[in-house]
């Protein structure tokens, strides 16, 4: 792997977590999911921190994970929360960015119930579906690549070539 990390943006449910840890196996690496950090750092859930101090307390812990990832971690793939790059749009200082893009339509058709219950931005599908329009051009003006994530192994093999290509 080259000597930076690559992170991994997109929609919440895009594939960013199973991505992430599959492509850190194969490059033998580590993975962070900066959600899963978040929580196991809080001892909570996204949930419970969204309602019990609100999305901006929120923000302020993403902002705390991004300046540590940026200042100690090497040679990791990261896999970021969807509001991550919207809130946090100099990404780039931490590593490489890929949008894994998936169409709305079909990221409610991957997540279970369970999954989208544990989301609190996810709770009004309408109100998603407005989020992912303005966040899309956000992930695409931010983005170093851009991969259409319709397969897992074929998403890995265009990010491994990424990779390599660097």
């Amino acid at each position: 792997m080259s000597a930076g990390n690559v992170i991994l943006t997109g929609f919440m449910g895009s594939g960013k977590s199973t991505i992430g840890r599959i492509l850190a196996k194969e490059l033998n690496t580590y993975f962070i999911d900066t959600d899963n950090l978040i929580e196991y750092l809080e001892n909570r859930s996204i949930k419970e921190i969204f309602e019990k101090e609100g999305e901006e307390s929120f923000r302020k812990k993403e902002r705390y994970c991004f300046e540590w990832i940026k200042n100690n971690v090497k040679n990791t793939v990261i896999s970021v929360g969807g509001g991550f790059p919207v809130f946090i749009p100099e990404i780039k200082e931490a590593g490489v960015v890929i949008y894994l893009k998936v169409d709305f339509d079909d990221i409610l058709k991957r997540m279970s119930e369970d999954e989208i219950a544990k989301r609190p931005l996810f709770q009004d599908i309408k109100k998603a579906k407005e989020l992912f329009s303005k966040r899309d051009n956000i992930y695409r003006q931010l983005a170093d690549y851009i991969i259409e994530n319709r397969d897992i192994d074929e998403t890995i093999k265009k990010i491994k070539g990424i990779i390599d290509a660097s």
